[in-house]
């Protein structure tokens, strides 16, 4: 048994829907989370910017002593083989369980993936897949406008610019006969309503950070990491930008009703707390 957190980050807000999924299936276990809001997004960027901003990530998250990292940032995951052999713990990123996930969902071999720019050009998804299963065909498309939209609240299926922004990307998803669509990004839950009017009931939606947490589970279990204490897990929060309005966002995006505080970190110096008004809470309840 081994009672240190485990250690999550993105490059926003859009990993804590991982935070909760995994919160809901081990409440006993610590969690950190870190994210990058200074340099969000990472979809649009280079890949030798994503592994630097990675690195810097997984580096604060190995000063809190964490037992696992997990990248709920498909961008991040995109690049993962260029971590898992480096970072001192168990890590994981949200390709291969979301594509294992997709490929036991689909009945016609059609799957389809959404995702950020960068993880679109990097054909992750596909490989994975095809790998596999070498007869699924798959449809990406790259979402660049759904992180902002967001990170900045649009999320009501009543309202118009997600729902034709949605429309717009998912067009030709529909038209290539997909039954299973794969949500490579965290951010992308949150929008769900919206692509599941879109999609239609035929179409199965794969939740990245969900199968990501199921993942995480099953591997700290196996590797006799689970937490041996009987104690209600919490969340500390840590971001790379101003910290206020954290708490509403992440509301949202946790489900809960409790205030999550957040410290802002220095990235340069992996981890130094530039402010005092963090203290560990419970994580909110489904």
């Amino acid at each position: 048994m081994d009672n240190r957190p485990i250690g999550i980050f993105d490059s926003g807000l859009g990993g804590l829907t991982a935070v909760r999924e995994l919160h809901s299936l081990l409440p006993r276990e610590e969690i950190v989370y870190f994210g990058d809001t200074g340099r969000v997004p990472y979809g649009t960027r280079s890949p030798e910017t994503i592994r630097k901003y990675a690195q810097q990530d997984i580096a604060f998250l190995l000063s809190k002593h964490v037992k696992m990292v997990l990248a709920a940032c498909g961008t991040v995951s995109s690049l993962a083989d260029t971590f898992r052999h480096t970072v001192p713990v168990p890590f994981t990123g949200v390709v291969e369980p979301a594509s294992r996930a997709a490929a036991q969902a689909t009945r016609n071999r059609r799957v389809g993936v959404i995702a950020t720019t960068a993880t679109i050009r990097s054909h992750c998804y596909r490989q994975t897949l095809q790998r596999l299963d070498p007869a699924i065909q798959v449809v990406e498309q790259d979402c660049p406008l759904f992180v902002p939209l967001v990170e900045n609240g649009f999320l009501d299926p009543g309202d118009p610019i997600p729902y034709m922004t949605a429309q717009r990307y998912l067009r030709p998803l529909q038209e290539s006969g997909i039954d299973t669509l794969i949500l490579g990004c965290t951010h992308y839950p949150l929008l769900r309503p919206i692509l599941a009017d879109i999609m239609g009931a035929g179409v199965a939606l794969i939740d990245s950070g969900q199968e990501t947490a199921s993942f995480t589970s099953m591997l700290l279990q196996q590797e006799g990491l689970l937490c041996g204490e009987e104690r209600d897990g919490t969340c500390s929060f840590f971001v790379s930008d101003r910290v206020e309005g954290f708490s509403q966002a992440a509301r949202l995006f946790l489900g809960g009703e409790a205030d999550p505080r957040v410290q802002y970190v220095d990235l340069d110096s992996f981890g130094k707390e530039t402010t005092g008004c963090l203290e560990e809470i419970p994580c909110p309840k489904n």
